[in-house]
């Protein structure tokens, strides 16, 4: 029997404003994937130049270098995110009875990342290329799979302490750890010089979009 959330859940958005919030990402998403397919002359010179001066950066400070190798493949790593999901599954099914939201968020992690290789495959981005590189990554560049990942596995993990009427403190604990691993994250792609910067910005994107999307989902059923 599934056990109903305790205290107060988020009060829902205004339909027209999560519509419209869902239109405006799609479309911000929909118009730099384009960009980036095509080519765009200034966003390929901006991505050049984040490269080569995040590069310098981390050819210069080799010791920073291991801390971001270390937090990239190990600590926000997509296999990581996944895992964490899964952890939260069995916690949704076992402990919380809620199975429908174990097999909804389940859900949404599987299909975003089947989304994100999609998306690779069909735009066919090539990663940066360097003489001396300092780390080595492979598949398509656009979007960040790492980026991506983390973003809507924190934003569902966020929407999720509200949902269940968490203490303020382990919300405001959850929101901080979600922003440093949605943010770190990026960070790390570009300075390991795997990823330009809009391949980033696109998983960031793309990442908030599937928790949007995935939440609408959840109400419907749960309003």
């Amino acid at each position: 029997m599934q056990t109903p959330p305790v205290d107060s859940p988020p009060t829902p958005p205004r339909p027209r404003t999560a519509l419209g919030l869902t239109w405006t990402l799609a479309a911000c998403s929909a118009l730099l994937l384009t960009l980036v397919a095509v080519e765009w002359g200034p966003l390929i010179r901006l991505d050049d130049d984040i490269a080569a001066t995040t590069h310098r950066w981390a050819v210069d400070e080799p010791h920073v270098t291991q801390v971001m190798r270390v937090l990239t493949d190990w600590v926000w790593d997509t296999w990581t995110m996944r895992l964490l999901c899964a952890a939260v599954v069995l916690w949704l099914w076992f402990r919380r009875g809620d199975r429908w939201t174990a097999v909804w968020l389940g859900a949404t992690c599987l299909l975003g990342s089947l989304l994100q290789q999609v998306l690779k495959a069909a735009v066919d981005r090539p990663r940066p290329v360097w003489p001396d590189p300092v780390d080595s990554a492979h598949y398509a560049a656009f979007p960040s799979g790492h980026a991506m990942t983390a973003t809507f596995v924190c934003g569902l993990l966020v929407w999720l302490v509200h949902y269940y009427g968490a203490s303020p403190a382990l919300r405001r604990a959850v929101w901080a750890v979600a922003a440093v691993s949605v943010a770190g994250v990026g960070v790390t792609r570009v300075w390991l010089g795997v990823h330009w910067a809009t391949d980033v910005a696109g998983g960031w994107l793309l990442g908030v979009l599937v928790t949007v999307l995935a939440v609408l989902v959840h109400r419907r059923r749960h309003p």
